[in-house]
């Protein structure tokens, strides 16, 4: 088993609600901001292979599915579908990917799934040969948007995903299409049922899987929020979300197994560590993965 991190379309995104609940004197040292108190996000996703016999990746960021105008007000910086690029770039095609895990809908973690805009045309699905793996708690969140986050959804995906035959909804731990080499949990604190998915570890301790990587989304956007206070402003619910971190941390910590970071500019993976105050860090950290075995 081997795994990618594969780069998407980058983002500029105001600081202050990239951070929240921290003054811009402690997070600017973190990402310094532009003229406009934009910061700089990676939109990454994990590719692994063969996992449960299959090409598998974890999320699509952002693509290029935008119109210009709109691809501006969200400060996405290329107009092209850069994660076409780093697919292909790591020797594979779109249609050679067998499952696509979303860990929920927000245009920032699923708009790679669409064709790049084109003007005239309607939305078009990729991955012609995947299946598609989604919570089916957030999937009624992404058919129905509350008003306060109704803008980070793509009002045609969920039709395309239904329509492709290839949609398969997750309540539990494991999923149809990859068994138990991928253990699922939820997290309420960003968006209703966000999924975090597990590449489980080769090594049992206790009867627990050690060793593996989960998938962080946007409970963890990056190395700065591994901090448990440390939220954003376009989370649903802070207080649930620094609950959810704090116990989803532990037990990686407990498990050893190391975390990913989809929006992290300079650090794909990194093992998580905890100091004598109870702090939480990294360490160990890798800003990219070429197909790069599980157990190193």
């Amino acid at each position: 088993m081997k795994l990618w991190s594969i780069i998407g379309n980058s983002q500029k995104l105001d600081g202050g609600a990239m951070f929240g609940n921290a003054p811009r004197a402690m997070w600017e040292r973190w990402a310094p901001p532009d003229e406009q108190n934009r910061i700089s996000l990676a939109c990454r996703a994990l590719l692994v292979s063969p996992l449960n016999g299959k090409t598998v990746l974890f999320e699509t960021g952002i693509g290029a599915f935008f119109e210009p105008k709109l691809r501006e007000r969200y400060g996405v910086q290329e107009p092209q579908h850069v994660l076409l690029d780093s697919l292909r770039a790591a020797g594979f095609e779109h249609t050679d990917i067998d499952v696509v895990v979303l860990s929920h809908l927000h245009f920032d973690h699923a708009g790679g799934l669409l064709a790049p805009w084109r003007e005239g045309s309607a939305p078009e699905l990729l991955f012609p040969n995947a299946t598609f793996v989604v919570g089916a708690r957030h999937w009624q969140r992404a058919c129905k948007p509350h008003s306060r986050d109704r803008a980070s959804f793509i009002p045609e995906l969920p039709g395309l995903l239904q329509d492709s035959g290839r949609l398969e909804l997750v309540e539990g731990e494991h999923s149809r299409a990859l068994g138990e080499a991928v253990r699922f949990s939820f997290s309420d604190g960003h968006t209703p049922g966000l999924m975090l998915a597990e590449v489980v570890g080769p090594s049992q301790v206790e009867g627990q899987a050690h060793g593996g990587v989960a998938f962080c989304a946007d409970l963890i956007p990056g190395r700065f929020w591994v901090h448990v206070p440390i939220t954003m402003g376009y989370d649903r619910c802070a207080e649930t979300l620094i609950d959810e971190k704090r116990a989803f941390l532990e037990d990686k910590l407990t498990r050893e197994v190391r975390l990913f970071f989809t929006h992290d500019t300079d650090c794909a993976l990194a093992r998580v560590v905890c100091d004598e105050k109870g702090r939480f860090g990294t360490e160990h950290e890798l800003a990219e993965l070429h197909a790069r075995p599980l157990t190193d």
